[in-house]
C-alpha cells in the first residue's frame, strides 16, 4: 500500500492555521499553556470546528507552537557551536534553552509530562531538545570540560526544572542564566 504524499493546504486553510498559531502562542504567553481552547479560536477569528480541524488536541496545538517557537533557538544553536568553546556552548545553550522553556506558564509541566507519555504530541519537541542538549554535552565532553557522569537526558530534565523556577521567582534573563549557571556547575570540570 502506497502513501499519497500530503496535499499542500488552500491558501484560506493555510490562513486559518497560521492565525490559529498566532493565536495561541499569544494567549498562551498571557494566559499559560492550560488558556480556554475558545479563547484561541476566538482571538483567531475561526471557529473552534476550524481549530479542532487543524488541532484535534490541545497538545496538538501546542506542539505547533512550540515547534515554532524553538525553531529560531534550534537554528541559532549551529552559530552557537561553530562560535564558542565546547563548554562555553553548552553552558550558553543550556541558558537559552531554560529561558526559551520558562515562555509560558505551565510549559515545564507540559515538557516534562511529554517525555516519558509516548503519545504525547509534544514529546517530539522534547526529543528534539534532548538531543541538541546531547550534542554540546558530547563535544564538551570530548574536549575534556564536561563529566561523564551526566546524560543528555538528565541535563535536559534538569533545564526544565530550571525553567520552571526562573518562570516562578520572575527572574530576568541574567538571573536566569545565574540559575542555569549554579544548578549545573557539577556539569562542568575545571579548565
Amino acid at each position: 500500500m502506497t502513501t499519497q504524499p500530503a496535499r499542500p493546504l488552500r491558501a484560506d486553510a493555510r490562513r486559518n492555521r497560521d492565525a490559529i498559531l498566532h493565536a495561541a502562542q499569544a494567549v498562551f504567553e498571557v494566559e499559560g499553556i492550560y488558556a480556554p481552547i475558545d479563547g484561541i479560536a476566538t482571538a483567531a477569528g475561526v471557529g473552534n470546528a476550524t481549530l479542532y480541524r487543524n488541532f484535534p488536541t490541545r497538545n496538538d496545538l501546542l506542539a505547533a507552537v512550540i515547534e515554532t517557537s524553538i525553531g529560531e533557538l534550534l537554528d541559532d544553536s549551529a552559530e552557537l557551536e561553530r562560535a564558542t568553546a565546547a563548554d562555553d556552548a553548552l553552558r550558553e545553550w543550556l541558558g537559552r534553552l531554560a529561558w526559551q522553556l520558562r515562555i509560558w506558564n505551565d510549559l515545564p509541566t507540559c515538557i516534562a509530562t511529554s517525555i516519558e507519555d509516548s503519545t504525547s504530541p509534544v514529546q517530539s519537541v522534547a526529543t528534539r531538545l534532548t538531543n541538541r542538549t546531547g550534542d554540546f554535552l558530547d563535544r564538551a565532553r570530548r574536549d575534556g570540560t564536561a563529566s561523564e557522569a551526566v546524560t543528555a537526558d538528565e541535563l535536559f530534565e534538569l533545564v526544565t526544572a530550571i525553567s520552571w523556577a526562573i518562570d516562578r521567582f520572575g527572574d530576568d534573563r541574567e538571573r536566569a542564566h545565574r540559575r542555569v549557571a549554579l544548578a549545573t556547575a557539577g556539569v562542568f570540570r575545571p579548565r
